[in-house]
Formats: structure tokens, C-alpha cells, sequence
């Protein structure tokens, strides 16, 4: 019985944690609805992408691959590299876990970790209970999911300039997560600028035409993230982050 109400009282309590993220998922979703109904996709298909996957970021970069008929293996690879940090996520929770996380919890588990739910469940103390893993994720969930299903139905219904502006709300929630880090961090801020001047190369130089353009994502971020590794080390960037601070 004390058991019971135990779970009970960790699942409130991670509801009660996860409901802003499920408020703050509910606009950003709501952009991804638009972005995906201009792009061609029923709302229906929308849906079905958002409640099979919980990653802004893959969703659009799939979006992208689907609309444009991109070859599957460069939306696998497409896939890996943004979604790698999941599982590094992953691994650092898997030693907060309670003995009550067995492995079918765990596999459940693993396709709710985003970055807000790993920050949350990370600052807790107490080891993490499954109760209170779903109570965090369920908000979020349902955010996510019927932000992209209210999206998707209103835009056969709100006017063309007013969809086209929600359309970009999604890459306002990308440039707000990338920069306060670039603000703090020089070697964040470098990858951000290589990445972004590799991408125009993509786009405008004619010897550059022959790839596609989710695979020129791809290209980019690997060039830029194994140039940044290369010019800032941890150690390095992790000193000069410290100087700036002083």
C-alpha cells in the first residue's frame, strides 16, 4: 500500500515538473504543424511523425529529406549525427536510476529523453523512479504531440502570411537554444559561424551543386564540429570559457 502511494506521489510530482515543458513544447510544435502542412504533409502524417519521435531538430532535418525525396541512407545519417546526444544522455541518467528501472522501463524510457526532460531529471537528487520518469515525459508528450496536430489543422485555416510567419517559429526556438551558449563559449560560437559559411558555400557555388541539400547539411555539420574540436580542445575551450567569465 505505502508502495502505491509512493508511485502515485513521484508520478505528481514529475506531472508537476514536466507541465511547463509541455507548455513550452505546445508553440514550438505548433510551428513544426505549420512548417509541415506548407511542405506538403497532411496533418494526419504530421501527427503520426510527432508521436512516433520527440526531436525538434530530426524532425525538421527528416521533413526536410521526405519532402525532398533525399536518398533513406542520408536521412539515417542525417538522423544519427543530430540525435547522437540522446544517447550520451542516455548513459549519464543510467547511473541515477533506481533499482525499480528494469529494462523494459529503461527501453520505454529512452524515447522520451529530450534536452529539457534530461536538464529536470538530471538536477534531481533522489535516484530516478519510473513512476516519476513518466509523470515528467507525459506532459511533454502530449505538448509536443498536439502542438504539431493543432499546428497542422490550423493552417488550412489561419491566412497564408500568418502561416508563413508561424512557419519559422520552430527556427527561433533553434536560434534561442544555440545562442546563449555561443555568447559563453567561443568554441560553440566558431562552429556555429563554419557552419553556417559552409552552408552558403552549399547553397550558391555552382561546383558544389551536385549535392543535395540534406546532404550538404550533413557535410557541414561534420566539417564544422570536427574543425571546432580540432582549433578548441576541451581542456582549451573549457579555459578560455572560464577567463571570460572573470
Amino acid at each position: 500500500m505505502a508502495s502505491s502511494q509512493g508511485k502515485r506521489l513521484s508520478f505528481r510530482q514529475g506531472l508537476r515538473d514536466g507541465l511547463p515543458i509541455g507548455l513550452g513544447y505546445f508553440p514550438v510544435s505548433f510551428g513544426f504543424g505549420i512548417l509541415a502542412l506548407s511542405r506538403g504533409v497532411p496533418a494526419l502524417g504530421a501527427f503520426l511523425i510527432s508521436s512516433l519521435n520527440l526531436t525538434s531538430a530530426g524532425q525538421v532535418a527528416g521533413l526536410s529529406f521526405i519532402t525532398a525525396a533525399g536518398a533513406l541512407t542520408a536521412l539515417a545519417l542525417s538522423q544519427l549525427i543530430i540525435n547522437l546526444r540522446y544517447s550520451l544522455m542516455g548513459i549519464s541518467l543510467s547511473q541515477r536510476l533506481s533499482p525499480r528501472f528494469t529494462l523494459p522501463h529503461r527501453l520505454l524510457a529512452s524515447a522520451f529523453i529530450t534536452d529539457e526532460i534530461f536538464a529536470v531529471a538530471s538536477s534531481r537528487r533522489e535516484p530516478l523512479e519510473p513512476a516519476y520518469w513518466y509523470g515528467l515525459s507525459c506532459p511533454s508528450y502530449l505538448g509536443w504531440v498536439s502542438g504539431t496536430l493543432a499546428g497542422a489543422l490550423a493552417g488550412d485555416l489561419l491566412p497564408a502570411s500568418l502561416t508563413g510567419a508561424l512557419g519559422i517559429a520552430i527556427y527561433g526556438m533553434f536560434l534561442a537554444m544555440l545562442l546563449p551558449p555561443a555568447r559563453e563559449n567561443r568554441a560553440v560560437l566558431f562552429c556555429i559561424l563554419c557552419a553556417a559559411a559552409l552552408s552558403c558555400l552549399f547553397t550558391y557555388l555552382p561546383a558544389l551543386s551536385f549535392f543535395s541539400s540534406g546532404s550538404g547539411v550533413i557535410v557541414c555539420a561534420v566539417i564544422a564540429a570536427a574543425a571546432a574540436a580540432l582549433l578548441f580542445p576541451l581542456g582549451k575551450a573549457e579555459g578560455e570559457q572560464e577567463a571570460d567569465r572573470a
